[in-house]
């Protein structure tokens, strides 16, 4: 844990849809997801899906929240990671996704419609952390898996005014019986720098 961060009680958030069964085991939070629970707005598939599962707490500016989550999900779109929401047509989610025969690290960003940006990870049965950091009108998104150093995932511009909100998710759009075993969930100062320095 770096300076001035500091680990939240799974009690801190709110669920927007809550998940099948929860579970609290030791310090990790096991989350069933409901079937066909998804996070979508038009764009492509024509459909509007609201119903993923998100434990979100207040994310302000200058503040970075991080969870670190471990996915067994091999099915059509399983998924997991860090949902960011403002209202039902601004929000933006980010983490794995099992699409198409690969496990995925990616982010989906929403203004009214969505967009989607994934590219393939070997980072299958590893603890998985997604970090988002705010800055005034933006946000910086960073995945990593164990023992591995940050990589940038997408850098989406924010309306400030808005009243911002994040924490972690998970649902499981095509089948039923999805856990995901989240193992950390903490906010600190927003990162320094977009790029670290060498």
């Amino acid at each position: 844990m770096t300076v001035n961060e500091a680990r939240l009680p799974w009690s801190a958030g709110t669920w927007t849809i809550p998940p099948a069964a929860v579970e609290q085991v030791g310090d990790d939070l096991v989350v069933q997801c409901v079937e066909g629970s998804d996070a979508w707005r038009i764009t492509s598939y024509g459909f509007v899906h609201d119903d993923a599962h998100g434990l979100l707490a207040d994310l302000p500016d200058a503040a970075a929240m991080e969870v670190a989550f471990l996915l067994s999900g091999d099915q059509q779109f399983d998924q997991a990671g860090l949902l960011l929401r403002a209202d039902d047509r601004t929000w933006i989610k980010a983490g794995v996704e099992y699409a198409d025969g690969h496990l995925n690290v990616g982010a989906v960003v929403t203004r009214e419609v969505s967009d989607w940006s994934t590219w393939p990870v070997a980072w299958a049965q590893q603890e998985i952390r997604i970090r988002a950091s705010r800055s005034r009108d933006a946000v910086t998104v960073r995945a990593r898996a164990s023992g591995e150093p940050w990589r940038l995932v997408r850098l989406a511009p924010i309306d400030p005014a808005l009243p911002w909100r994040a924490g972690p998710f998970a649902c499981a759009p095509t089948r039923a019986g999805l856990r995901v075993r989240f193992t950390d969930w903490r906010i600190g100062p927003a990162d320094p720098a977009l790029h670290p320095a060498d």
